[in-house]
């Protein structure tokens, strides 16, 4: 069956392609995550997805983690937020903050900020959305086992179609792309690939 999309109620979920998680010289470079988003060309399908996306008149949303200098209000609950926390990372105004370069938001483009890994949990995501009129969520991002995972989980479950793009998103490597896109993923979000998405928008 072909991929299809309205591009008028859906939007392009651009999530966490900031420096520190998948740049060469960000906070968390040695995890792996750098080589995985090369390996999978996460930047440059995206960087397509978004200007056909744009092209066809689809809303383009940018969710970045951001914590002041320091993480104050930053609770420490999980690993990964001590990781955060503990290496200094996605600092506001700072390189690592920064979008993977190709990747900065345009004029028209929506700008979300969250702390934690879903990008719904209390910031004005579904707000955006739901007065957009939009109905369907293409993912992408990193990490695709975490906060890719958590965005289409709770899209789901807040009544989007969840469309999570399989060469759109990276983790910090193989093994737990697949766990997250053959497993986790399993009947919480359609996977397919940027190609179909961009023979949807009519730029394929």
């Amino acid at each position: 069956m072909t991929f299809q999309l309205e591009p008028k109620t859906s939007a392009l979920i651009i999530q966490d392609l900031q420096n520190d998680v998948i740049t060469e010289g960000g906070a968390f470079a040695d995890s792996g995550a750098p080589a995985h988003a090369k390996s999978q060309n996460v930047v440059e399908n995206v960087k397509a997805l978004a200007a056909a996306a744009r092209q066809a008149g689809m809303a383009v949303i940018h969710v970045y983690y951001i914590v002041e200098e320091g993480a104050p209000g930053l609770k420490r609950n999980a690993p990964l937020f001590e990781g955060v926390a503990d290496g200094n990372a996605l600092v506001r105004g700072s390189w690592g903050a920064a979008p993977a370069a190709g990747l900065e938001p345009v004029a028209g483009d929506i700008v979300v900020e969250k702390m934690r890994m879903n990008a719904f949990y209390d910031t004005r995501l579904d707000t955006m959305l739901r007065g957009l009129g939009i109905e369907t969520l293409v993912i992408t991002g990193a990490w695709t086992n975490f906060s890719v995972e958590h965005t289409a989980r709770h899209g789901a479950d807040a009544g989007y179609r969840a469309v999570v793009v399989t060469d759109g998103t990276s983790t910090i490597d193989d093994e737990w792309q697949k766990a997250a896109l053959d497993f986790a993923l399993q009947n919480i979000a359609e996977r397919v690939p940027s190609k179909e998405v961009l023979a949807a928008l009519g730029a394929g």
